[in-house]
């Protein structure tokens, strides 16, 4: 996702030029001054422009984790990396592993980025490269990204990994579980899960519904055998996310972070024996 900048105001700083000053003068305090005081302010990138393509406040998009239905396939996991070109394992953008209830319920917990509508990855962003859309995504904008890890640190679900180098592999879980439908990220950048963006906004586009048509549908959702995701726009009462809302009782992470996400979890049950 591309940003497009108002040719009115003073250009910023790439993420060349940034990486640039970092690697010259090893010092926190110069890009520190860049960044509070320069083209990189808080002034100039409240004035960015930006691409949303099909964003509006029409939409927002939720997704429901079923605990109780999930069995721990993984496989919305690899259709993830074959989706979004994640080769290596320590770079999953959609996160699982098997987890216990204080009962003693087991079950398997997955976490992709939760899509905050009050995200302190995006307020802690030096240059604005990622900030929440109008449908409510958090958006990234892989270019600007400067790789200072501020998202990572301030993210309190830890789902967003940074790039430490080139991965010039090949992609082991492709083409089995999917092809890669984005470009691959350059070193040196902070990525996460998108809600797979790409095909939301191709989707609307052609006048498909997302959680609805496949095809303008998270991979996750879309590969689930026992239909454990549910996608759709919470702002349309008739979308399969606000019909399962309604017909469950869920939870959502660390809600006194106050931070607003937008993955909700249905509760494990136990099972009787």
């Amino acid at each position: 996702m591309m940003s497009k900048n108002d040719n009115t105001k003073p250009p910023l700083l790439s993420r060349r030029d940034a990486l640039k000053i970092i690697g010259a003068t090893g010092a926190t305090a110069v890009i520190a001054q860049a960044v509070t005081a320069g083209p990189l302010s808080s002034g100039a990138i409240e004035g960015l422009e930006r691409e949303t393509h099909h964003a509006s406040s029409d939409h927002e998009w939720h997704m429901v984790i079923d605990l109780a239905q999930c069995i721990g396939c993984q496989y919305c996991i690899w259709a993830c990396q074959a989706t979004n070109d994640v080769p290596e394992d320590n770079m999953r953008w959609n996160i699982g592993f098997p987890e216990r209830t204080e009962d003693g319920t087991d079950f398997y917990m997955t976490r992709p980025c939760l899509h905050c509508q009050e995200a302190p990855c995006t307020k802690v962003c030096p240059v604005g490269a990622t900030w929440v859309r109008e449908d409510g995504i958090v958006a990234m904008d892989y270019d600007r990204c400067i790789g200072c890890r501020y998202c990572e640190v301030a993210c309190p679900y830890d789902v967003r990994r940074f790039n430490w180098g080139s991965i010039e592999t090949e992609n082991s879980y492709q083409p089995t579980w999917g092809v890669a439908e984005v470009e691959r990220r350059e070193r040196g950048v902070a990525e996460k899960c998108t809600f797979c963006v790409h095909r939301i906004d191709r989707g609307m586009a052609e006048g498909l519904t997302p959680g609805v048509d496949p095809q303008a549908t998270p991979a996750c959702v879309n590969i689930c055998p026992v239909n454990a995701r549910v996608f759709g726009n919470i702002k349309d009462p008739e979308s399969p996310v606000s019909k399962y809302l309604a017909e469950h009782e869920t939870f959502r992470l660390r809600e006194d972070f106050g931070t607003e996400p937008k993955v909700h979890y249905v509760r494990p049950e136990r099972k009787e024996a």
